[in-house]
């Protein structure tokens, strides 16, 4: 049945609507050429909240370094024909993009009319402070993300210094461009709550058994 077609409810004569369908243009499948783009400045040494094997320390280049592998196992576990290149970004801008750095605005050239790939970020970044804005440079991702970007690509940022939210974040970023929703309709991860059993009969009958105070 199309989406907006109506079906009518069963002992009444009120037509029901139909909740729309979600529905996926038909296209070619295509292979994936995945770039990784780290940002391996200074801040990219600083430490995570949780410490590593026997209390070493764990830097975002750790966590990166894990996140990555995650990535490219699950996404060969999907498709094995998808390709990766790593590069690393130092005192220049390249463009995956995990960027790292709090106060300066990555800058970028690139013409308007040439979309020849998907863009997506992850921001790694400190909390707000006298010496560094992570607004801005947020502001200037979105705005790279924007005009480079084929398809949707998303931009995900952490400032909790959680390498659980790194390894959420990238694996968000596992779902193929051609297949994505817009990012303001992304509703994963869901969060989770713990909810309590219904009762069931046996024990509402129980619970209606009066019981003697003598």
């Amino acid at each position: 049945m199309e989406a907006g077609a109506t079906m009518m409810d069963s002992g009444s004569s009120r037509p029901a609507v139909a909740a729309p369908r979600y529905s996926l243009p038909p296209c070619r499948f295509m292979n994936e050429d995945v770039l990784f783009c780290v940002d391996v400045d200074v801040e990219s040494k600083m430490e995570m909240k949780l410490s590593g094997p026997k209390g070493r320390p764990f830097t975002r280049l750790d966590a990166i370094r894990q996140a990555i592998l995650l990535f490219v196992h699950s996404k060969l576990s999907i498709n094995s024909d998808h390709r990766f290149a790593f590069s690393v970004l130092g005192q220049s801008v390249s463009w995956i993009l995990i960027y790292c750095r709090s106060s300066l605005r990555p800058q970028h050239q690139w013409p308007v009319s040439q979309k020849l790939f998907t863009f997506d970020v992850i921001y790694l970044h400190d909390k707000p402070g006298p010496e560094n804005c992570p607004q801005r440079v947020y502001d200037a991702l979105v705005d790279a993300l924007e005009h480079v970007s084929e398809y949707e690509g998303y931009i995900l940022e952490s400032g909790h210094g959680l390498s659980r939210v790194l390894f959420r974040h990238i694996s968000v970023l596992l779902s193929h461009p051609q297949q994505r929703c817009v990012q303001d309709d992304l509703d994963i991860p869901k969060s989770l709550t713990r909810k309590s059993p219904l009762p069931t009969e046996a024990s509402q009958s129980e619970e209606s058994v009066p019981v003697s105070s003598q």
